[in-house]
């Protein structure tokens, strides 16, 4: 069962003998309530940067290169899916959308031998006086998360 309020769209590529072209947002798709900040960061292969919460913002994430294992923990009180962990692979690979709701915990960890490169947005604009950033340390015993890889 999805976390309430975590939203995902599959993302299409339009491919030809030259590249390709996709769309990544629309304004018509309703996925944010409102635009707040863009932003773009790279990490290196097996960094696991985890966690963290806004009570104010949601976030949109996108990865268009490298992959991730990004985890979701539903902290809100109120929520019908609270104490619940999604988790999503998502990257080059598996091109999607990852909204993630104020009070859900969220993080990730740099899949495969290659960085991944993250391109987000947010419902707010950052502010270094009053940051909305919660920290909750990776390996928290609450989450209870197994952040390693399982041999098959």
């Amino acid at each position: 069962m999805k976390i309430n309020g975590v939203a995902t769209k599959k993302l299409v590529k339009h491919t030809d003998d030259r590249g390709f072209f996709a769309e990544v947002l629309r304004d018509d798709e309703n996925l944010l309530s409102r635009f707040g900040q863009l932003s773009w960061s790279t990490s290196y292969p097996g960094v696991i940067k985890a966690f963290h919460y806004h009570e104010n913002q949601d976030d949109l994430w996108f990865f268009p290169s490298g992959n991730v294992q990004a985890v979701l923990y539903d902290l809100r009180e109120h929520s019908s899916t609270k104490g619940q962990t999604n988790v999503f692979y998502m990257g080059e690979h598996n091109p999607i959308l990852l909204l993630i709701p104020k009070g859900v915990a969220h993080g990730y960890r740099v899949l495969g031998q290659e960085p991944a490169t993250i391109v987000y947005c947010t419902t707010q604009s950052y502010n270094p006086r009053n940051p909305d950033e919660k920290r909750i340390p990776w390996d928290d015993e609450t989450i209870g998360f197994d952040w390693s890889t399982e041999n098959r």
